[in-house]
């Protein structure tokens, strides 16, 4: 009897673990996209033909807006967009934190949503990355391959300054995921280093 209790309550905490990472990283990956785009000045408006203003603001936009009363921009940086970002992973990890009982400090709590931060924009730009080279590949023109080349193209631009083509096959986009994979192991060593140390 407490064995398929103990088996109920880990797959409760699985389903809702799941659901709120889903709705998280919904949430904060649009709020990164959003910071992203208003950095690298990407029009947002609806009349500008961008494929995804509509969602984003949709997204984001209760939570951005009156954020942006209290927290200026710095220079490019849409820092509401960033702040609103980690607010949701904070308490994504709040609530799992709880769940489980504060089995450890609100410190590592913390912690874990920076990190799970800066884990998201890896992520979102190897999506991003491996979208665009299949659709280089391709050859396919539209308006959402275009808005995706301005979002990948400020990063592979000095990645391209220094990997030559070979054969006519442009390397950057490979060079970049290794890049971002590099960096996904780099921060995961350094997120254990920490949580041991707090």
């Amino acid at each position: 009897m407490m064995e398929a209790l103990f088996s109920l309550d880990t797959m409760l905490y699985q389903i809702t673990s799941l659901l709120l990472e889903v709705a998280a990283g919904l949430i904060a990956g649009t709020c990164l996209l959003r910071l992203y785009m208003q950095y690298q000045r990407i029009p947002m408006s609806v009349r500008s033909g961008n494929p995804l203003a509509k969602f984003i603001f949709a997204l984001t936009d209760w939570l951005v807006l009156p954020l942006r009363r209290v927290i200026p921009a710095a220079g490019r940086w849409d820092m509401a967009s960033l702040v609103g970002a980690f607010l949701v992973q904070l308490a994504q990890f709040v609530i799992l934190w709880t769940l489980t009982g504060m089995s450890t400090s609100m410190l590592s709590v913390v912690v874990l949503a920076a990190f799970g931060l800066v884990r998201m924009a890896i992520s979102g730009m190897t999506g991003l990355v491996i979208i665009y080279a299949i659709l280089s590949w391709v050859q396919t023109r539209s308006v959402g391959a275009d808005f995706l080349e301005r979002l990948v193209m400020p990063v592979l631009i000095p990645i391209r300054r220094i990997v030559p083509l070979v054969g006519g096959i442009d390397l950057s986009p490979l060079v970049l995921l290794l890049i971002l994979q590099v960096a996904g192991i780099v921060l995961g060593s350094i997120q254990a280093a920490v949580l041991f140390a707090t």
